[in-house]
C-alpha cells in the first residue's frame, strides 16, 4: 500500500507517475557484498529502517556455509569485490558471526561490521574470537558502530536509555585492543553537518577515539528514510538535470544477501535499504543480481539519488 504524500508514485517499475522513463542502475563496478546477518537485535531502535528487534526474526541467521557459498560464486563470476559487509539486526546476535568473519577474511576481502558494540559483541567467547580476528588479520577488519549522536540525550532518545553508555563501553574495549573503528550517525537532529561532525569530533577526542570525524567514510551520516514524506520520482532526465553519474548510486556496487524467514536459500536484493520488498530481490545467486535495478522506491529517490548516501565506506 503506498503512503498519502507519495500516492500515485512508484507503482509502474518502468514508467512513473508522470509517464517518463524511470531511471535504473547497472551494476558497473561492485565493491561490496553485504551480508544481513539476521534481523534480532538487543534494542528496538524508535527509528529503525529494518524494524529490528528481540522479536523480529523476519530475515533469519545466515550460516558460515551460506557465506562460503557466496564468496565462491564471486570468485567464480569475478566481481572483484574489495569488501564484504555484514549487518543486521545485531550481527554478534548470530552465533557463527565470528566464523562468517574469519571465512571472508582468509579469502583476502576486507570486512565491515556493523554494530551496537552492545553486550553481544561483548560476551567473552565473542569479544575474544573477535580479538583473535583482528590479530590475525591486521588492518582488514573495521567495526562501524551505531551511535545516532554524539550526545547521551539524544541517543538515548532513540535507542533507550543507558544505551549510550553501553555503547561507549564497548567502543572503549575495541579501543583498548587496536581494533580499527568507523561510527555511523543520524541527521535528524536540526543541526548543521559542522555542528554534527564537531559534536563527534569533541566526543572522539575525550575518549581517545582514532576515529575521523571529518572523514564521510569514517563517520557516516545518514539521511533519516522516512516513507511518509514525498519524494520526486527519479526519470533518466534526473542524471543530466543533477549532473549526477547513475555509476554514483549505491546500488552499481553492492548487492546484499539475506534469507527470509521460512525460505530455503538466502537470496541476493539489490539494496541494503529493501529487504522486504519483493521487487528488488534479484534471484538466489549472483548471477542473477546482475541485472539493473530499476528506482522504484523512496528511499531510492531521498537516501541514494537526492541524499547522496551510501552505507559502503
Amino acid at each position: 500500500m503506498k503512503d498519502h504524500a507519495n500516492i500515485g508514485k512508484f507503482n509502474d517499475p518502468y514508467i512513473t507517475a508522470k509517464g517518463d522513463t524511470r531511471a535504473h542502475v547497472a551494476l558497473t563496478d561492485p565493491q561490496t557484498l553485504w551480508f544481513n546477518t539476521g534481523t534480532l537485535c538487543n534494542i528496538e531502535c524508535e527509528n529503525c529502517y529494518i524494524l529490528s528487534s528481540p522479536t523480529n526474526d523476519a530475515l533469519a541467521y545466515l550460516t558460515a556455509d551460506e557465506v562460503s557459498d557466496y564468496l565462491d560464486q564471486l570468485e567464480a563470476r569475478e566481481w572483484k569485490v574489495r569488501e564484504i559487509a555484514f549487518t543486521g539486526g545485531e550481527p554478534f546476535m548470530n552465533p557463527e558471526m565470528n566464523e562468517m568473519t574469519r571465512r571472508s577474511l582468509e579469502r583476502g576481502y576486507e570486512v565491515l561490521i556493523l554494530t551496537n558494540a552492545m553486550q553481544p559483541m561483548q560476551r567473552k567467547r565473542v569479544s575474544a574470537g573477535l580479538l583473535k580476528l583482528a590479530q590475525d588479520f591486521p588492518g582488514k577488519l573495521t567495526l562501524r558502530i551505531s551511535v545516532d549522536h554524539w550526545s547521551a540525550e539524544m541517543h538515548d532518545k532513540e535507542r533507550g536509555k543507558g544505551t549510550f553508555d553501553r555503547t561507549l563501553d564497548g567502543m572503549r574495549w575495541l579501543r583498548d585492543n587496536n581494533i580499527q573503528m568507523a561510527v555511523a550517525g543520524r541527521t535528524m537532529w536540526d543541526e548543521t553537518e559542522a555542528t554534527s561532525r564537531t559534536g563527534y569530533a569533541d566526543l572522539y577526542a575525550k575518549e581517545n577515539f582514532k576515529i575521523d570525524a571529518s572523514n564521510p567514510g569514517k563517520t557516516v551520516l545518514f539521511p533519516e528514510m522516512d516513507e511518509e514524506v514525498e519524494v520526486p520520482e527519479i526519470t533518466v532526465d534526473c542524471w543530466g538535470i543533477l549532473n549526477k553519474s547513475s555509476d554514483e548510486v549505491m546500488c552499481a556496487s553492492s548487492r546484499m544477501v539475506v534469507k527470509h524467514k521460512g525460505a530455503k536459500t538466502p537470496s541476493v536484493i539489490a539494496c541494503t535499504l529493501l529487504p522486504y520488498d519483493p521487487q528488488f530481490d534479484l534471484g538466489a545467486t549472483l548471477e542473477e543480481a546482475e541485472k539493473p535495478v530499476q528506482l522504484n522506491h523512496p528511499h531510492c529517490a531521498k537516501f541514494c539519488v537526492l541524499g547522496g548516501a551510501s552505507c559502503s565506506a
